[in-house]
């Protein structure tokens, strides 16, 4: 057999999960004529390794895995003098879109969702990728927000309904609540989905390199990391976002409490003032209140949940208020000192009369800004709004060319999931041109109160500033079986439409488990659906979604005149 009788490939696999994907992949390769090797190092390697007979299809080899549910890419191909079953020098690792002059193909600068999900899609591509990170490898999401909020909202829902009595002859109690041991497993989870769903993640990513440090962006365009450069023909920047406080005097030198150090606290105060009225505010002043915490809840605007519906608004503060919470709007904090017993905040209310509010500890929940001081954007020629934030147009490009921003150091919606898609979006664009666009439509959101509230489309008043047309019907929860038999009837579904289409614009729920229903209907704000549709689809009897079937129905039917189930 001659030496140029074989020829070897390194496949991209994308799609293999387990050891069981792996020999998947390896019997595929094997089936095809003419090849005379498999190795799959792993399936964590998202690699195999195919040495075939020269007349071998390289399209072959990618069918062959397509009809195994995996997807390949050829990395590498080269002539195999030495023969199947021999020892062989270990290979570099390809460079397919990489100019001969740079470190990287992509270089990405945050560990966070956004960072994560733009290596990812890179690593994909068979990019070679550096990810550059400053804080703890997660970001946000897993370290201080989503994750451990939402475990310790949870936690306290589940200490707060054993004191409810909602069935007859059913009866529960609240037993002593151990603070410091339900952060411990607070602490316990966020270890181990750090460990799972990023440092493992990681690792099965080899053309992945990770560092830690503060990075810096300069001409080229270089990144400067611990006193060392990389170049790379592209960088995507997902920075995230921290804490903000208001320019209030006093409150800098006073101290106070963030979303991250509050969900740190190892023991509970006897009283707490928050700052701020939107999501993070709401969820934390009533996680607090449940745990026994006398909680005031201080909002300048004339609402709480001020982006949202204002029928919303009014709903989750009968029911915050109803469960003990004070709740303080049109409220102007003018100054806080910091005194041996706590703090005092000074406030002016909507009347004009000042009000003094004391507590022991104090939240700030205000906000976030992005991280982008220090970055070096100026250098490049990068713009930001007045909060920030990196400008970015619908390919996730920011006004370099050669730049890409996603997640919240960018000016987009600050959501996990948002970051999680422009980063995807991001690393897509910058490696193989600019075909991918952010899509933003019926975006949904959700406050983890508890009712919660879910929103997707336009509310009633964006919906007549846009100077359309509109036809609302609000549905209590009161109308909806599932919700009596769970003895829960807390809430509203509102639904807003095109009067002259009956086009669904806009769904906003305040319901327990809202964030579990809206989903159904942003599917249908974005198909385009009617509401007349919406009422005529069938839906599972005795479910909450059952109630966007029952809203939708208003439009043309009194539904307190329905039997169970009739449509």
């Amino acid at each position: 057999m001659t030496a140029q009788a074989h020829h070897r490939y390194i496949l991209r696999i994308t799609g293999m999960t387990c050891d069981g994907c792996a020999q998947h992949v390896t019997q595929a390769l094997q089936q095809v004529p003419g090849v005379l090797q498999v190795r799959v190092p792993g399936w964590q390697s998202g690699r195999a390794e195919v040495v075939a007979e020269a007349q071998v299809r390289v399209q072959a080899l990618v069918d062959a895995v397509a009809q195994a549910g995996y997807r390949a890419r050829v990395l590498l191909e080269e002539p195999d003098s030495e023969g199947p079953g021999r020892p062989r020098a270990p290979q570099p690792q390809p460079t397919p879109m990489v100019a001969s002059e740079a470190d990287f193909d992509l270089i990405v600068i945050g560990g966070g969702s956004a960072g994560f999900a733009a290596a990812i899609r890179a690593a994909e591509e068979g990019a070679r990728v550096l990810m550059v990170n400053q804080g703890p490898i997660g970001g946000t999401c897993v370290n201080i927000g989503c994750v451990p909020s939402k475990f310790l909202i949870r936690a306290m829902a589940h200490y707060h309904r054993a004191g409810e009595a909602r069935y007859a002859g059913v009866h529960t109690t609240q037993a002593a609540l151990h603070w410091f041991r339900l952060t411990a497993q607070k602490d316990a989870l966020v270890a181990d989905l750090r460990r799972t769903k990023y440092e493992d993640v990681l690792a099965a990513y080899p053309t992945v390199t990770y560092t830690q440090g503060k990075a810096r962006l300069a001409p080229g365009p270089t990144v400067q990391v611990n006193g060392a450069s990389y170049r790379a023909p592209k960088v995507v920047l997902a920075t995230g976002a921290r804490p903000w406080a208001p320019p209030i005097p006093g409150l800098a030198e006073a101290g106070y409490l963030t979303s991250t150090t509050a969900l740190a606290l190892r023991s509970l105060p006897r009283t707490l003032v928050v700052l701020g009225g939107n999501a993070v505010g709401l969820e934390l002043a009533q996680l607090f209140a449940r745990a026994g915490v006398a909680v005031t809840l201080v909002e300048r605007l004339p609402r709480i949940a001020p982006f949202e519906d204002e029928e919303v608004s009014r709903e989750l503060t009968r029911h915050l208020e109803a469960e003990g919470l004070r709740i303080l709007t049109r409220a102007r904090t003018e100054r806080v000192e910091r005194t041996p017993a706590g703090y005092r905040l000074h406030l002016t209310l909507a009347d004009g009369q000042t009000h003094t509010l004391k507590a022991e500890r104090l939240l700030v929940a205000t906000g976030r800004r992005p991280n982008t001081a220090g970055l070096g954007l100026e250098a490049l020629g990068i713009a930001t709004d007045r909060r920030g934030a990196i400008r970015v147009d619908e390919y996730a490009r920011t006004t370099h060319p050669d730049v890409y921003a996603a997640g919240d150091c960018a000016a987009l919606p600050q959501f996990v999931y948002v970051a999680a898609h422009s980063g995807t979006v991001a690393a897509a664009n910058a490696l193989r041109g600019d075909h991918h666009t952010l899509d933003l439509n019926a975006l949904p959101r959700v406050i983890f109160t508890d009712p919660q509230v879910a929103t997707a489309g336009l509310t009633e008043a964006q919906a007549r500033e846009q100077g359309l047309a509109v036809e609302v019907r609000t549905l209590a929860l009161e109308h909806v079986p599932q919700a009596l038999t769970a003895r829960d009837t807390r809430g509203v579904i509102k639904l807003v439409a095109d009067a002259t289409s009956g086009r669904l614009l806009g769904a906003h729920i305040v319901a327990p488990e809202a964030g579990e229903v809206i989903q159904t209907a942003v599917l249908a704000i974005r198909a385009g659906m009617t509401v007349h549709e919406l009422g005529r689809m069938l839906f599972p009897y005795l479910t909450l979604s059952e109630g966007l079937k029952l809203a939708a129905q208003t439009f043309e039917k009194d539904v307190t005149r329905l039997s169970c189930c009739a449509g």
